[in-house]
């Protein structure tokens, strides 16, 4: 059960030592539901051609799931702790794949070449960086130059005509804003997935931006009606959940 491994408070989700201790237990926890779930919205952007970047991997089996997929012009995932990278590697190797290279590289300062990657994919990755962010509305500098960071990194590393996959619990509300930031080529939709509370599934296609996406950068959606209860999402989930309706306007 991925609650056993839930910390005492959000911030212990920004130590890397934390990932560590768990990854050395864990065998294996999807964040934001399982590619089953999400698959209809993502095998329409693959082809066997394609070269792929999966950011923040932890013991995720997202990079097999693409490999079946048929995705065979290369498969790396990476993330910060060292563990997991060789957790992985050594399930790779005991399951006898090949085609998925694993790296322990901060998403922060990624260490590839620009414009490498065909698809780029983050599952619950950036919402880590929100756990100690204040007001939603207004996060404090930290969290948005970290944010950024991350952003600038995955948008270097995209071909000139590359997407960006962002599956979260972040709302256009709270999202926006860093996609829609100036210097960014792409273009920005979504669509939501889940039984109960709905995820998140933004697109962003490098070098599509439009002068209208520029225009309605300030004007965004009405707030969602969205009122669920922890028992209704998945593990540890519910803790990157911020509900429009709880906060003070």
């Amino acid at each position: 059960m991925a609650d056993d491994f839930a910390p005492r408070t959000a911030s212990a989700y920004l130590d890397p030592s934390y990932w560590d201790e768990r990854f050395g237990k864990e065998e294996h926890y999807e964040w934001f539901k399982e590619f089953s779930h999400f698959r209809h919205l993502l095998a329409p952007l693959l082809s066997s051609s394609i070269s792929v970047l999966e950011v923040g991997c932890g013991n995720s089996r997202l990079g097999e799931e693409l490999l079946r997929e048929g995705v065979a012009g290369g498969i790396t995932c990476v993330d910060l702790s060292p563990v997991a990278v060789q957790r992985m590697l050594d399930r790779l190797a005991e399951q006898g794949t090949k085609g998925v290279d694993v790296v322990v590289a901060d998403m922060l300062d990624l260490p590839f070449e620009g414009e490498s990657f065909d698809l780029v994919i983050e599952k619950g990755t950036m919402d880590v960086l929100f756990v100690d962010s204040g007001d939603p509305w207004n996060p404090n500098p930290a969290t948005v130059d970290n944010v950024m960071k991350m952003l600038e990194g995955i948008h270097k590393v995209l071909k000139p005509e590359g997407i960006f996959v962002s599956i979260t619990f972040g709302q256009p509300h709270f999202r926006r804003r860093f996609f829609e930031a100036p210097g960014f080529t792409w273009s920005v939709e979504w669509s939501t997935f889940g039984d109960g509370f709905h995820y998140f599934f933004y697109t962003l296609k490098k070098g599509k931006r439009s002068l209208e996406s520029d225009d309605n950068q300030h004007t965004l959606p009405a707030a969602p009606s969205i009122n669920m209860f922890h028992e209704e999402l998945e593990g540890e989930d519910y803790i990157f959940r911020t509900n429009i309706e709880d906060l003070n306007w």
